[in-house]
């Protein structure tokens, strides 16, 4: 079970990721995300970090495994399925990309569905 510190590292590791993302050097961020999941193997953020830093790498497959991991980590996450998409989609994957999309989509609506107010019909 992670500790508060094991939280905290990964938080900063991950925002590390984020910058060097943001910087142009994937391939660096790909290690600070790796490293804030060894912090903390539950905080999210870094994986869908990973995902995207491995893509922009050109790192594909891995990208893709990645964001399967993720998935399976937490599958009702809209956004874990998006990733996988994506990431699917740019490795030439167009089927596999189109059903993760459509999985996403599912996902948001039922979301989006339990949390509307339920609408009372007028008669």
């Amino acid at each position: 079970m992670a500790t508060l510190a094991d939280s905290r590292a990964a938080e900063l590791l991950s925002q590390r990721g984020l910058d060097l993302l943001e910087s142009g050097r994937p391939a660096e961020a790909a290690q600070a995300f790796r490293a804030a999941i060894a912090s903390n193997n539950k905080y999210f953020e870094a994986h869908h970090g990973l995902v995207r830093a491995l893509r922009d790498a050109g790192r594909l497959e891995q990208s893709i495994a990645a964001a399967m991991a993720l998935t399976t980590m937490n599958p009702n996450d809209p956004l874990a399925h998006t990733a996988l998409s994506v990431s699917l989609k740019r490795a030439g994957h167009i089927k596999e990309a189109e059903a993760a999309a459509a999985q996403a989509r599912i996902l948001q609506w039922t979301q989006e569905t339990h949390a509307a107010p339920h609408a009372t019909w007028i008669h």
